[in-house]
């Protein structure tokens, strides 16, 4: 085996890699976790409302 070889088994093993990513990301089956997951930063500023007026409750309270 030449050096050759060996960089033919690796573009072939990494086309193979290729294209069980993009048949994974492509899915149907993954389709509600990739929606879940570009939701995430709407929802962090939901949250970061909702603390910022817990806090403010908070401190009026407190006075």
């Amino acid at each position: 085996m030449d050096i050759n070889t060996l960089r033919g088994i690796a573009t072939i093993f990494a086309m193979v890699a290729f294209i069980g990513i993009v048949i994974w990301a492509y899915s149907s089956y993954k389709k509600k976790d990739f929606d879940e997951a570009a939701n995430l930063p709407f929802a962090d500023e939901e949250n970061d409302e909702k603390t910022a007026r817990e806090q403010h409750d908070t401190r009026s309270n407190d006075k």
